[in-house]
């Protein structure tokens, strides 16, 4: 599946989840999958815990995650050194 067929698995629209990114057809915003892997949860606990996701949606996430860090940069505070 190509980059450009994942991202059409999510959608932005306003009367849905205030607009967050979701799985195209369901109200799971793609930052809690993100955050979920983050986490450490897997792809297996993930379509464990949500039977209605198929991988190409949990994918589709890391894609879209990835298109916008491409755009936007968030400051991380730095380490401390020892």
């Amino acid at each position: 599946m190509t980059r450009e067929e994942l991202l059409q698995r999510i959608s932005i629209r306003p009367d849905v989840c205030f607009g967050k990114p979701c799985i195209r057809g369901h109200r799971i915003w793609v930052s809690l999958v993100l955050d979920m892997l983050a986490s450490g949860v897997t792809v297996t606990e993930l379509l464990a815990d949500y039977p209605q996701l198929e991988e190409a949606d949990i994918l589709a996430c890391l894609a879209y995650g990835a298109e916008m860090s491409r755009e936007r940069y968030f400051d991380l505070p730095l380490g401390r050194t020892a």
